[in-house]
């Protein structure tokens, strides 16, 4: 469909970050937002670029009493020869509507979700920043918008994207981080709503979160619902274990997102000399390998976080240490890897870039 870009008056454009170091993650949005509307007898229609602003919305609307809302994630990069490249957004697209069915929402024709975002991001390309380790972050979602007090689909969507230029997703950037097993709280279990990416699997995981960082930690590392015994995904990232050249993570069981970045490890793996194992983790079994040394180092991946090193794990009174609390090197060419494709430092040999314009 047609997009039509409405006009964008001087005093809504707002002054850019002149100190990319200081960007943090998500405080900041760029002047434009993608938005487009399905209804349930008129499908898709009135997509268009607009001045970023509020939307005006009923106190009745479905997404603020029955949780009908999803999202996605990714990132946009400027290469040194002024070229905007997108990371898998494909993926992305698909994942999207992927959530979508678990949540009972209209799909987003993948060719509305990409050329919205195109459109949308090469209108603010000067937003995007060119600081070693920043980018564009890109943020699809999907909201019940009827205003009805009932337990239903909603016959109304508002499908947006708004754009927000960040630094590292962890204050610390590339360094390692330390986690917290969880035990006591559950975030998901197969059959529920744990691999869509919805608002209420991120709201279920806050007060264990909460918890973790009063203690001193950066994240928690969720266990299974059912047995809480085996080890899932971290709220942000999926994660990695490395036993010498075999990465080893849990398998999609239906409770854990499908991370584009973790696929994206799996594919990379072989390209630097790794195997990759995806089994169930036993928490005590792991911890014994780590104490053992068999465990060489562990790390998580994420759109926001890309790929990040974890220097402590514990659980229950145990805290272990991974690497010496350094980058291992299994990480740090993952990261190297994947950063180098997405900024157009190395080559991709995968098809994983999408240039917009």
């Amino acid at each position: 469909m047609d997009i039509t870009v409405l006009p964008l008056p001087p005093e809504k454009m707002k002054a850019k970050i002149a100190d990319q170091s200081q960007l943090g993650f998500g405080k900041h949005f760029t002047d434009r937002m993608f938005l487009a509307e399905w209804t349930v007898d008129k499908g898709w229609h009135d997509a268009r670029i607009k001045p970023y602003e509020p939307f005006v919305l009923d106190p009745a609307c479905l997404v603020f009493h029955y949780a009908q809302e999803i999202f996605e994630g990714l990132k946009a990069y400027k290469w040194a020869d002024g070229r905007i490249a997108l990371f898998r957004p494909e993926m992305n697209a698909r994942r999207f509507n992927h959530s979508a069915g678990r949540m009972c929402m209209p799909d987003v024709p993948e060719e509305l979700f990409l050329e919205g975002i195109e459109q949308l991001v090469a209108l603010e390309r000067d937003w995007i920043p060119t600081a070693p380790g920043t980018s564009l972050y890109i943020r699809p979602t999907l909201i019940a918008v009827e205003p009805v007090l009932g337990v239903k689909p909603s016959d109304h969507y508002y499908f947006y994207v708004i754009l927000s230029p960040v630094g590292a997703y962890y204050a610390a950037g590339f360094n390692p981080i330390n986690i917290l097993v969880e035990d006591r709280y559950v975030r998901a279990v197969p059959g529920g709503t744990g691999e869509a990416k919805t608002g209420g699997n991120y709201a279920s995981s806050l007060k264990a979160g909460l918890e973790a960082k009063k203690r001193g930690y950066d994240q928690v590392l969720w266990l299974d619902g059912r047995e809480r015994r085996y080890v899932e995904e971290v709220g942000a990232m999926n994660m990695f274990f490395a036993y010498g050249n075999k990465i080893v993570t849990a398998p999609l069981t239906g409770s854990i997102l499908s991370g584009v970045t973790r696929d994206s490890v799996l594919n990379m793996a072989s390209t630097i000399g790794c195997v990759v194992e995806e089994r169930m983790i036993d928490i005590n079994d792991l911890m014994a390998d780590i104490r053992a040394g068999k465990v060489t180092e562990a790390f998580g991946s994420g759109t926001a976080a890309v790929i990040t090193p974890v220097g402590k794990l514990c659980y229950k009174e145990d805290c272990l240490q991974l690497s010496g609390g350094r980058v291992g090197e299994i990480t740090q060419k993952l990261y190297d890897t994947l950063t180098g494709i997405q900024t157009g430092k190395q080559k991709d040999e995968f098809g994983w870039v999408r240039f917009v314009g």
